[in-house]
């Protein structure tokens, strides 16, 4: 009985992790310099709450919790802090993990970086705009990259196609 309970809690504490999808990183983007730079005060001041802890503090919103899980129209999902367009409606799938899940990226506007802070290794993906943290890409996507970008939906906006 523990064994299952355990196995079940470690399923849940996963359910947005697996294995790394190789990216291209730059060895030094921990000190990279976005196009918009913004003082901690400015972004306080810009952002929501929780806007401003998972765009700016990597914080991780709670599953199922995001709006934008059940859109379904055309458009594009946009920076919450920037507005830099990140990826396109079409390319969204219900991955079942409770975060907006893309197959791909607007190609130049994420940025990737390496994360260590659950103990292995993980693409860290950001808006290659203002350095926004957006989520994590993994290898375990559909067809035909296979990617899974996971994406907060706090992180994101959407536009759709009508507006733009």
């Amino acid at each position: 009985m523990r064994t299952s309970i355990l196995i079940t809690l470690l399923l849940l504490l996963t359910n947005c992790k697996g294995v790394s999808q190789e990216k291209e990183i730059a060895a030094d983007d921990t000190t990279k310099k976005f196009k918009i730079q913004k003082t901690e005060a400015e972004w306080k001041a810009e952002l929501t709450e929780a806007e401003y802890y998972v765009l700016r503090k990597a914080a991780t919103e709670t599953p199922f919790s995001s709006n934008l899980l059940d859109i379904k129209k055309k458009g594009t999902y946009v920076c919450a802090a920037c507005d830099t367009p990140l990826f396109k409606s079409e390319t969204k799938f219900d991955s079942g993990t409770g975060w907006p899940s893309f197959y791909k990226e607007i190609e130049g506007n994420v940025a990737y970086d390496v994360d260590y802070k659950i103990g292995y290794k993980r693409t860290e993906e950001h808006c290659a705009t203002c350095g926004g943290h957006l989520g994590h890409v993994f290898d375990d996507g559909p067809a035909p990259t296979g990617e899974r970008h996971c994406i907060n939906g706090v992180a994101l906006k959407f536009v759709a196609a009508d507006n733009q």
